[in-house]
């Protein structure tokens, strides 16, 4: 018989991923995922970790055995941006592993819409910070990006992690738009269910836009409300936390690879070697689409986004008017402060 791995080994070995929290049995559900496996998938979810049962361990017992926090940033963002590519940029042993949307953070953003005390919301989230930030070798940071359905719990993260740093991410106002345009009816769907959970955190409330309007907007306009209100999260953010964060556009990043690992590495405290950093952006990474794997052929994205715009330009042209003049009225930056890089 096969004998079950005692919680001081689970906890120590990082390869059991933190993966969901029950808070009905008020346990953690891990994953065994190996370094390799998690550079491989575009996010840890349950659609990629497959089908195999998780280990199941009481809240109490996971963190009494735990190791020590360790140093944790963030990356932030509001979608369509390439965050995913980003943070699978820093999968840098023995410096720092990046974390695709652990599903753990979004099971917490549940639980709080389905009535969990701020309280006990917020004693597993520090918790399982903790279990999540548990590096493959000593000194790594973890550099979490959670889903952006876990935004508005960016105040209180940062405030349990005041070492953390975090990085804004997101696409031009345009590029955003075409992004969701040419992805067609799912794209849209996506909008709009993400419009229904902002809705739901009070954050559409300071775009000005009556609540009997919402039904009379198109799925662009949808679309554009949700950017511009995480536009104004982000903005809000980075006035209050100051040297703690910084932002970044997409383009920029897309622009300037180099310079933009250069610079995040040095925010996340930790200096990469220049010929690191080469490596990484002439490497497996940079080469294939971040979400599928596909190869990702120069020029490609660009080529995507231009036949976008192209297919829908007479609709996103309009609705990039009416988002600015909702920008202007809200006293939103369309550009966000504290760029990363100038």
């Amino acid at each position: 018989m096969t004998q079950s791995p005692s919680f001081q080994t689970v906890m120590h070995d990082p390869q059991w991923l933190a993966h969901r929290y029950d808070p009905g049995h008020d346990a953690f559900h891990l994953r065994h995922v190996s370094r390799a496996r998690r550079a491989a998938m575009p996010f840890l979810t349950d659609e990629y970790l497959g089908s195999d049962k998780p280990l199941i361990l009481r809240r109490v017992d996971a963190v009494e055995h735990a190791p020590p926090a360790s140093p944790i940033h963030f990356i932030f963002h509001s979608a369509y941006c390439c965050s995913t590519l980003l943070a699978a940029a820093f999968d840098i042993p023995g410096t720092s592993m990046g974390l695709k949307e652990p599903v753990l953070l979004n099971d917490l953003v549940g639980w709080r819409h389905r009535g969990g005390g701020g309280a006990q919301v917020a004693r597993v989230m520090d918790e399982g910070l903790r279990l999540l930030a548990r590096p493959f070798s000593a000194g790594e940071a973890t550099i979490v990006k959670p889903s952006n359905i876990v935004n508005p719990l960016i105040p209180a993260i940062m405030a349990m992690r005041p070492d953390a740093r975090a990085l804004f991410l997101y696409a031009p106002l345009e590029a955003y738009l075409a992004s969701i345009a040419r992805k067609g009816m799912w794209g849209r769907l996506w909008v709009r269910d993400l419009f229904g959970k902002l809705l739901r955190e009070g954050m559409l409330g300071a775009l000005g836009i009556a609540p009997e309007a919402f039904l009379g907007l198109t799925d662009l306009q949808v679309a554009a409300a949700g950017w511009l209100a995480q536009q104004q999260q982000f903005q809000s953010l980075a006035g209050t936390l100051k040297q703690r964060v910084a932002t970044l556009d997409s383009e920029t990043f897309v622009d300037r690879p180099y310079d933009t690992l250069d610079a995040l590495g040095q925010f996340f405290k930790f200096e990469l070697d220049p010929s690191a950093i080469t490596a990484i952006i002439n490497g497996p990474v940079f080469g294939r689409d971040a979400k599928n794997g596909d190869a990702f052929a120069p020029g490609k994205r660009a080529a995507d986004a231009r036949s976008g715009v192209a297919l829908h330009a007479e609709e996103l042209e309009k609705v990039v008017v009416w988002a600015r003049h909702v920008a202007d009225s809200a006293g939103i930056c369309v550009a966000l402060p504290q760029p990363l890089i100038r």
